[in-house]
């Protein structure tokens, strides 16, 4: 199943978690992104998607979905935004590079590592795509493959590279 969900042409959210969790949560973000677009005539903005992505999350805090997003969009004025959250909503952005799944720990180190402000969308992408292997190949419980997004004003772009599948 595919673990990247297209919001709209400017945000995207990756999940990570419990399968059928994951889907559901796509489908209520995608259902709520929907509503907001007929509602306000416009597209729901990065940080609002992810305030209304941590507070879908902690209403459910009781009994959590058991899943972690990771979202990823461009504003109207082109600033990136990027955030994640535990399974309860808790909110955490950044300016350069989250982690979150199984491997996030050796995706981490791999990430601080190779990672550099103001990079090239392709350049940006092959980091990616080896922070990836990097943490896939460390890690019992990845595999089957990564698939990297790049947003950026002029459009979007995605990178698949396969991987060990044991």
């Amino acid at each position: 199943f595919h673990k990247i969900h297209r919001v709209h042409d400017k945000l995207y959210v990756g999940l990570s978690g419990l399968a059928t969790d994951c889907l559901t949560l796509a489908s209520q973000f995608t259902e709520h992104c929907n509503l907001f677009s007929l509602r306000e005539n416009r597209d729901i903005t990065p940080k609002m998607f992810s305030k209304l992505a941590a507070s879908m999350l902690y209403e459910k805090r009781f009994g959590p979905y058991f899943a972690v997003p990771l979202i990823a969009g461009i504003d109207a004025a082109g600033t990136p935004h990027i955030a994640s959250m535990d399974c309860i909503g808790a909110l955490t952005t950044t300016d350069n590079f989250l982690c979150a799944g199984t491997a996030s720990e050796t995706l981490r180190g791999a990430c601080e590592a190779y990672w550099e402000p103001d990079m090239e969308p392709a350049r940006l992408a092959d980091v990616a795509l080896s922070c990836l292997r990097a943490g896939m190949d460390r890690d019992a419980l990845s595999g089957w493959g990564a698939e990297v997004i790049i947003i950026t004003p002029r459009g979007v772009t995605a990178k698949r590279a396969e991987a060990r599948q044991d």
